[in-house]
């Protein structure tokens, strides 16, 4: 999460009844926390899952769940709430509020608020899987998603009533995200993007290896705000402890050859390649069978070492190459090897920064090199910088006078 990624928005998070209403809490804190402002307003039928009290809490603003609330002046809260918000979010979303919804009811507070709004609504379903699967509910999604309601979710899962299957509402966490994405601009909008990021692990025997102190943090942000601007995002991640990005195919690997591998396979497929990650430039040309044991006379083991490939120049030296992108982690002189970097490579754009100081950090500040010369952006960080490089990348794409 970015820091205060949704300062200024205004959001009015509406409650219906279902057990999923414990999650709102945590979801409540998450928006508050990036800085929006959230305005609940709650069924009855979520009070009985969740009170009112507890909502006011989070939220920090009083809790309306009735058309008849005396404390707006001219008694129609179902008008005045909605003209403040940026965004209406109903979740837990139930079958009845859809219907609801799909048929334009509007027979209480919340209904009456969805079917008076002048702002977007997105509505993150909650319901048993039969409930989910009946076809009066899927005609019902895809009327909304017709009127250009946004429908997050729902997942798949353990639910409640012991039964598995869709309409399990989605995490706290993810429904964030989704949230988050819907407020950025959609500048990579019909783009695919292919990107690598984190560490490789270059194996001596079973258990050892060589690898590097990258974290991933930097190519998961890009690939979130890749995600977020509208692109179809494909990430070959190295082996790191970093939980996907909403909405982002995650492919993972260990070795060199095998993030290569990946790449190549599914290159042609998109037309933007972002290589963050740090790959090794070698490998140990025979990994022993076994564990490398210490011997009786102390003797070090030797190995010999070959290159691995490069995934970036080979990308860039395709007949038909996606716009590329690649990154440097220098220990020092980046303005020097990062501008030779980038003709090394014979990539459009390469983003420098000094690596080893900033592996494992949450913030960077990096450098952009490119045939005009050099682009210093400030300290940011890393999902805020993570933006501002998308924005940049965006507008240096061959056709980028076609992206609104």
């Amino acid at each position: 999460m970015a820091t205060a990624e949704l300062a200024g928005k205004h959001l009015i998070l509406g409650m219906t009844g279902g057990i999923a209403c414990y999650k709102i809490a945590e979801l409540t804190r998450l928006l508050t926390k990036a800085g929006a402002t959230v305005q609940v307003a709650m069924t009855e039928a979520a009070t009985q899952f969740i009170t009112p009290v507890t909502m006011q809490a989070l939220s920090g603003r009083p809790v309306y769940t009735s058309q008849w609330d005396t404390r707006i002046p001219n008694n129609m809260a179902h008008i005045d709430l909605s003209r403040e918000a940026d965004a209406i979010v109903i979740a837990p979303a139930s079958t009845d509020f859809l219907a609801k919804l799909a048929h334009g009811m509007a027979d209480d507070l919340l209904s009456t608020l969805c079917v008076a709004r002048d702002c977007p609504l997105l509505v993150v379903p909650a319901m048993n899987r039969q409930m989910w699967m009946n076809p009066a509910t899927q005609r019902n999604v895809a009327q909304l998603r017709a009127d250009g309601i946004e429908v997050l979710g729902p997942d798949s899962g353990a639910q409640a009533c012991g039964e598995v299957g869709d309409g399990r509402m989605l995490e706290p966490e993810a429904t964030y995200e989704a949230i988050a994405s819907f407020f950025q601009p959609k500048i990579l909008a019909g783009r695919r993007v292919l990107l690598t990021a984190g560490p490789t692990f270059e194996p001596l025997d079973p258990v050892r290896g060589i690898t590097n102190r990258s974290s991933g943090k930097m190519g998961f942000a890009l690939a979130r705000a890749a995600q977020q601007a509208g692109a179809a995002v494909h990430l070959v991640a190295g082996p790191v402890a970093l939980d996907t990005p909403w909405g982002v195919f995650r492919e993972d690997v260990q070795t060199a050859q095998q993030m290569h591998d990946a790449v190549m396979r599914a290159v042609p497929d998109h037309d933007i390649f972002i290589g963050v990650a740090a790959v090794a430039d070698w490998r140990v040309d025979q990994v022993s069978d076994h564990k490398i044991k210490k011997t009786a006379d102390k003797a070090l083991p030797t190995f010999t070492f070959v290159e691995n490939p490069d995934i970036l120049a080979a990308v860039a030296k395709l007949p038909h190459p996606p716009f590329c992108v690649g990154f440097a982690a220098e220990s020092g002189d980046l303005e020097v090897h990062g501008e030779e970097k980038r003709v090394r490579k014979s990539v459009p754009l390469l983003i420098g920064n000094l690596g080893p100081q900033t592996f494992g950090l949450d913030d960077n500040e990096v450098i952009l090199f490119e045939a005009e010369g050099a682009t210093r952006l400030p300290r940011a960080d890393k999902h805020t910088l993570a933006r501002a490089l998308i924005a940049e990348i965006a507008k240096r794409l061959p056709d980028a006078s076609l992206i609104s």
